[in-house]
């Protein structure tokens, strides 16, 4: 949510509170605002709205967490359907194509994990504990409610090898939703850390049009 939304955020949330026969201080309507503010109002809206249709806690007060749990879950499903797109992605991309997800938390986890290369190159029998290490990554991030800093693009073999021979790169492949993907790239930092790298990205400038988009949602 943006700032010039606080009022209709703090004017939604009133009237959930007096429906509930809880009227809400301006303190604690700001420290709502802190715990949501990152999504988008109709969306918070939709999950208020269900909550208080929901036969069994309807009549309570939401909390911050219920209202982000309407509409993502607990953090462990989201860490497993992260998962789940990571590993259609691993075995229908694989590691020479650089990528970006849908998802900024993916793109953090796995950059804390040694990256999309050093992913895609482990074996089969890793493959579990790789799976509970990040589920247990991703989800310590969520349970914090705010975004950490993360690299626009995974980097492939490919562009990894451009990099060395000073060479431009193919855009990546997008995972997943292409007009988000796209947006987690925009919201994606250069600066350093450690083990990220990323090649010639002014040059690309990552062009929609250029793009080779991969719906995970959707591969086989």
């Amino acid at each position: 949510m943006q700032q010039h939304e606080f009022d209709a955020f703090s004017d939604m949330l009133q009237a959930v509170a007096e429906y509930c026969g809880k009227p809400l201080s301006p303190g604690v309507i700001a420290i709502y605002w802190q715990g949501l503010k990152d999504l988008d109002l109709p969306a918070v809206r939709h999950a208020l709205n269900a909550h208080v249709q929901n036969p069994d806690t309807g009549q309570f007060m939401p909390k911050i967490a219920d209202v982000r749990r309407m509409l993502g879950g607990t953090t462990q499903d989201s860490a497993l359907r992260a998962w789940a797109k990571i590993d259609r992605a691993v075995r229908h991309v694989g590691p020479y194509a650089s990528v970006a997800f849908d998802d900024a938390l993916i793109h953090r986890v796995l950059h804390d994990m040694g990256g999309w290369v050093g992913l895609a190159l482990k074996t089969e029998d890793e493959w579990p504990f790789v799976a509970k290490e990040f589920e247990n990554r991703y989800r310590g991030y969520a349970m914090r409610n705010e975004r950490p800093d993360y690299p626009p693009v995974l980097t492939g073999i490919a562009e990894a090898d451009n990099v060395r021979r000073g060479l431009c790169s193919d855009p990546p492949c997008l995972i997943g939703d292409a007009e988000k993907a796209e947006a987690v790239m925009q919201g994606g930092t250069n600066r350093p850390l450690i083990g990220f790298s990323t090649a010639c990205a002014a040059a690309t400038g990552f062009a929609s049009t250029k793009l080779r988009v991969v719906d995970a949602r959707s591969a086989a």
